[in-house]
């Protein structure tokens, strides 16, 4: 059994390693009660991830290889903290009045939330018991684990779509395309709530074609309010170095003020609310 330990303010640029050496395989994890789970760290003052001044809770485990992921140590369980629901919430009920006084809430992100199903449907249920907005940063992957009591829990979903076309996709996530899509159709179907997130990395992503398949996707959606590009940028790569782990993207530049406006373009064209 995992060593519990305390819930961790600082940054999700911080590089967490080997805190819970025991802790299952993020594949394997059995979460039915929700109890205890693990944890990168979390923010107080995010104003990016969701409306008003959040709170970021930074989530372990993850099943995407992404190449660009700024936070490798949030793929594995056994790099978190180990702790309890009751230290989760006890300390998000610290500042959650300034949080609702601020027009702010909670974001959930990763890693991958959905890793640990039972334990994030709870911190949202507790958080919403607190009158926080509540938010979900995830790619989508594995959206068929949110059943509707989970979802009843979360007031934005802030989806990463990082490619429409499937080979691009599984070259920059290691995985499939298809579970994000569906995923997304499901939300359109429900008037949940959206901000799609798009990474735009050089020599990646940038293709025109896969941007118009995305914003093709997306423009008809009614539930999305947001198409938020999100230029590549270098901020995690000291992670993959001190993790012994081979950064593919050393030699890729962000991209240039003319790229992102071109990507910006594109989706406002398909009807997209986009920045």
């Amino acid at each position: 059994m995992s060593t519990q330990r305390p819930l961790e303010s600082g940054s999700r640029y911080d590089l967490r390693v080997g805190l819970s050496p025991d802790a299952p395989d993020e594949s394997q994890l059995k979460d039915e009660e929700g109890a205890f789970g693990y944890c990168h760290s979390y923010e107080t003052s995010s104003r990016y991830d969701g409306p008003g001044l959040r709170a970021v809770l930074f989530v372990s485990g993850c099943l995407l290889r992404c190449s660009y992921c700024h936070n490798p140590d949030t793929w594995h369980l056994k790099d978190g903290s180990y702790m309890s629901i009751q230290q989760v919430l006890g300390r998000l009920g610290e500042f959650a009045p300034s949080l609702v006084s601020l027009g702010g809430g909670l974001t959930i992100s990763g890693g991958e939330p959905m890793v640990q199903l039972a334990f994030t449907r709870r911190i949202f249920q507790g958080a919403k018991a607190m009158g926080l907005h509540t938010a979900i940063e995830t790619s989508g992957f594995l959206g068929a684990r949110a059943d509707e009591s989970y979802l009843s829990a979360i007031d934005l979903v802030l989806l990463d779509v990082k490619s429409s076309n499937p080979e691009t996709y599984r070259q920059v996530t290691g995985r499939d395309i298809t579970p994000t899509l569906r995923f997304a159709e499901r939300l359109a179907s429900l008037s949940k709530p959206v901000w799609v997130r798009f990474t735009l990395v050089p020599g990646a992503t940038d293709d025109p074609a896969n941007v118009e398949g995305i914003a093709k996707f997306v423009a008809p959606m009614k539930n999305v309010e947001w198409v938020e590009v999100q230029p590549f940028h270098k901020m995690g790569e000291f992670k993959w170095k001190a993790m012994n782990m081979e950064y593919k993207l050393a030699n890729t530049e962000p991209p240039t003020r003319d790229l992102v406006n071109r990507v910006i373009g594109q989706f406002r064209d398909a009807g997209c609310n986009a920045r």
